[in-house]
């Protein structure tokens, strides 16, 4: 087979349906899936042009999977592809994600639900705590980066700095380290229009929009229209991946917003695990946990789901977005040393801040009763044997899910 064959449409389509619907194990499980299957087994891109593509999403803020999906569907069949890829990617995912959010608001009071969410949640302490070590052998390669990551960790658990700031901070710090390797030279492979740039813009600015007019006009009581500018702000700021995005949103929706309770973060985050997809989706929970708490003048129910739906289209309308307006650039951002440097700092500085998320989520998890009484025994095993599964990597993430629900649940009714 001849490397860079473009697929046919339909080919692409149920290629898409089915990576969105076996797409788990977060983004560098879904970025290694793609990697796999494009460039090993269907040979439908080179390692060169899968590289330049994940170095373009790993510049915008967002999901890099998605992106990077989003990116293929525009190389192979233009706008339309892009749009198609984007959504086979997020759809099946989406929707079985609002069916557990509705389970989990009518039903996790119960013992039952409880204990099962109990268990997904130490699998998720795992899952972190082995994206920070993976994320840090990969950011962190001298001590430039290294100092930066440490005093990402130190501004935002002890200085509570908010972490825009701390993403700006390692960018500034990543260009002023940057060392003296120059780019590979750029390379043009479509046509650069500045009026196709400027058409996607607005469009893409009209369709964020239209919403925010009919929830203004039909909910201005409610705080569907807060929620949106919010999310929005989140997935234009989200740099640095979806561990680093929640580590912010943890910081503000529990704290300064006061919409949600930790429990409710948590949850939220072991529910998106059990989904294939982008682990972004867990802010469609965070959307949807929002409206059912805050229902304004409509029912609980209503207003969660339409929460939820804002809070997806506010989050991953983005990257369809800047992905498509972009794409034509990749191999001339490849060219900019000072871009490629700031990208550096600003990896180092995530690993900081998804250190900060996995100290806050384990004490959580761990420490149900507070860090007096000490760690919960059943907590800590669970958390312990899930870690040891994943590290190995013998067992699927799906299994290890499945594993942590039935140990805690089978505690819960041994007691």
């Amino acid at each position: 087979m001849i490397v860079g064959a473009t697929p046919r449409r339909r080919e692409a389509l149920f290629y898409g349906l089915r990576l969105g619907c076996i797409s788990f194990g977060g983004p560098a499980g879904q970025i290694a899936i793609l990697h796999r299957e494009v460039v090993d087994e269907r040979r439908w891109l080179s390692d060169l042009e899968f590289a330049r593509a994940l170095n373009l999403c790993m510049l915008l803020p967002g999901p890099e999977a998605l992106q990077l999906v989003i990116y293929l569907g525009w190389r192979w069949h233009g706008i339309p592809g892009a749009i198609v890829g984007g959504l086979t990617f997020l759809v099946p995912a989406s929707l079985l994600l609002t069916g557990l959010s509705v389970v989990y608001v009518l039903y996790g009071a119960l013992a039952p639900v409880a204990a099962t969410v109990a268990g997904l949640q130490c699998v998720v302490v795992a899952l972190v705590l082995q994206a920070v070590v993976r994320l840090g052998r990969r950011a962190l390669a001298g001590w430039p980066q290294r100092l930066i990551a440490l005093v990402a960790f130190v501004l935002l658990v002890f200085a509570r700095a908010p972490f825009p700031a701390v993403i700006a901070i390692g960018a500034l710090a990543g260009a002023l380290a940057r060392g003296r390797r120059e780019a590979a030279p750029a390379t043009r492979t479509a046509p650069v229009s500045w009026r196709r740039t400027a058409a996607v813009l607005a469009a893409g600015a009209a369709a964020w929009l239209l919403p925010w007019l009919l929830v203004a006009v039909g909910s201005p009581a409610s705080r569907a229209g807060s929620l949106y500018l919010y999310f929005t702000r989140v997935a234009l700021g989200g740099f640095g991946g979806a561990y680093a995005v929640l580590a912010w949103v943890n910081q503000e929706l529990v704290g300064s917003l006061g919409w949600l309770q930790p429990g409710d973060l948590l949850a939220g985050l072991a529910l998106s695990e059990t989904t294939p997809g982008p682990l972004l989706l867990v802010l469609q929970f965070y959307g949807f946990a929002t409206g059912w708490h805050a229902p304004g003048a409509g029912s609980p129910m209503a207003s969660a789901l339409q929460c939820s739906a804002l809070a997806a289209w506010a989050t991953f309308l983005p990257s369809f977005v800047l992905v498509i307006a972009l794409a034509p650039y990749v191999e001339r951002l490849q060219a900019n040393r000072r871009l490629a440097a700031m990208l550096g700092g600003v990896s180092a500085a995530v690993v900081g801040v998804i250190a900060t998320f996995a100290l806050g989520v384990a004490i959580a998890v761990l420490f149900p009763a507070g860090r007096g009484h000490g760690p919960d025994p059943v907590a800590t095993l669970i958390v312990a044997a899930a870690g040891l599964a994943l590290w190995r990597g013998r067992i699927g993430l799906p299994w290890v899910l499945a594993g942590g629900a039935i140990a805690s649940f089978a505690a819960a009714w041994l007691r």
